[in-house]
């Protein structure tokens, strides 16, 4: 078979070290400086929408005003209860012909603080977690956390919340057992070494000054909480106070190829959607739509996830009585990442249909659990346009299967973007180690997602 043959007939994956030229290369390292600077300042959902409405008024974007007009060109966002954000700029034709969306998360996994958190135990003042989203409870000890959240008092004030990630600032801990009393729990399953229950976070030793004896440790930590913020035990209560990992996002690999760091699942592709969109320097054919939604992690539920009515409440305000066909005429991109192949965990994977590392964005049509379960299947129609859109802009794009069937499984939002009769399908970077604390992606990869989200947003 002749090479024009092969082209014309054989889909062929291509890794980007293999086609990028050096200037592409070289767009893609400094494109990963902000990325990288970007997933640095947003470690929880509410810190992804603060980062992103600065991003937007820099960018002349204006908070929506409900009911006001909505002509081509305008740019508006609704944060919605600082926890999601859309965020559209008016297209040319009319809203009852469509919008191009691209709809991602800003929630990651972490160790959420109960509502009464802090206790001592034998001289230690602890906090006491539950996690959220699928995470490896051993992953999480042994490494510095840092704690971010926000809290309303009773007054109503809102405070905001970091402590572990400034130069000087002291980080937390959860310990684990040593290698040496370890026997037991190293033979039994992963699941079992370390207990969801026992994520307890060390918080500190000190007597409270003047105190002493049992609760003097407890106390001290609500002083220094107190002094700083204001905070009392009770205030705790209507607090949303997370544990994350408190190492920075950084270069990964001696060549620099990659870009390591923790919640890179949403963000790598909550991230090149907003950069898509801020780049577009005239009114797109259609209007283009981000949104931003938080629980993904945790089923969508709850009053900023996709499965409340808050982004259709947002089409009937833009589109009125144009709602219907506004919906039914839309294309979107579920932006959520894919797993990617990795060769020692290969009985897990399909060798000839998981994505790879630098070798793209993935497009998957589905993803779900055994018999397609809990998925939405992109129709022909669906994936054929978007397959058009990423081949005229020359966008390096993959397939992806998130594993061998039956050997796990998960969902997007696109499953409750299609419920509102929008023609939806995944597309996103592939992650290595997801779920971890320090996950992986390609800046190759990276920088596709934000010309493949420019070139979907610029469609005609």
């Amino acid at each position: 078979m002749d090479d024009t043959l092969k082209n014309k007939l054989l889909f062929q994956w291509k890794n980007a070290s293999a086609v990028m030229e050096d200037a592409e290369t070289k767009a893609a390292d400094t494109y990963c400086r902000g990325y990288i600077d970007f997933l640095n300042a947003v470690k929880t959902e509410r810190e992804a929408v603060r980062e992103a409405v600065i991003m937007a008024e820099k960018h002349g974007f204006v908070p929506r005003q409900s009911g006001a007009g909505f002509a081509p060109g305008d740019k508006v966002y609704l944060n919605h209860r600082g926890k999601a954000l859309i965020l559209c700029v008016a297209g040319k034709r009319p809203l009852g012909e469509g919008l191009s969306i691209a709809a991602a998360h800003v929630d990651s996994p972490r160790l959420d603080l109960k509502q009464r958190p802090l206790y001592e135990e034998a001289g230690v003042a602890f906090f006491d977690t539950h996690y959220y989203g699928m995470v490896k409870a051993y992953q999480w000890t042994g490494i510095p956390l840092a704690l971010h959240g926000y809290v309303v008092l009773k007054n109503g004030q809102g405070l905001n919340i970091c402590i572990g990630e400034e130069r000087g600032d002291p980080v937390l801990l959860i310990a684990d057992l040593l290698p040496h009393l370890a026997k037991k729990q190293m033979e039994g399953p992963a699941k079992d070494m370390v207990k969801a229950e026992d994520l307890d976070v060390i918080a500190g030793l000190r007597f409270c000054p003047g105190e002493s004896g049992a609760g003097a440790v407890k106390l001290n930590i609500l002083r220094l909480l107190y002094e700083k913020y204001g905070v009392t035990e009770g205030d705790l209560i209507s607090a949303e106070l997370s544990v994350v990992p408190a190492f920075p996002a950084r270069d990964l690999g001696l060549d620099s190829s990659m870009v390591g760091g923790y919640g890179q699942d949403d963000k790598v592709c909550a991230y090149p959607a907003l950069t898509a969109l801020f780049s577009l320097e005239e009114p797109p054919e259609y209007t283009a739509c981000v949104v931003l939604a938080d629980e993904e992690e945790a089923s969508s539920l709850g009053v900023t996830g996709m499965q409340s009515c808050f982004f259709e409440n947002f089409i009937r305000d833009i589109a009125r009585e144009k709602t219907p066909a506004a919906l039914h005429h839309s294309l979107c991109i579920s932006a959520d990442v894919n797993t990617a192949f990795y060769h020692l965990y290969a009985d897990v994977f399909d060798p000839r249909g998981d994505a790879r590392l630098n070798h793209g964005v993935v497009l998957f049509r589905y993803w779900g659990r055994g018999g397609k379960d809990n998925t939405n299947e992109a129709s022909a129609e669906t994936i054929a346009a978007l397959r058009k859109i990423l081949d005229d802009a020359g966008v390096l794009w993959q397939t992806g299967e998130g594993g061998r069937v039956d050997a796990g499984g998960c969902g997007t939002l696109s499953q409750f973007i299609t419920s509102l009769d929008i023609p939806t399908v995944d597309l996103g970077v592939p992650v290595l180690s997801m779920h971890s604390p320090f996950e992986a992606t390609a800046k190759a990869d990276v920088y596709m997602a934000h010309r493949a989200f420019t070139a979907f947003f610029k469609r005609v």
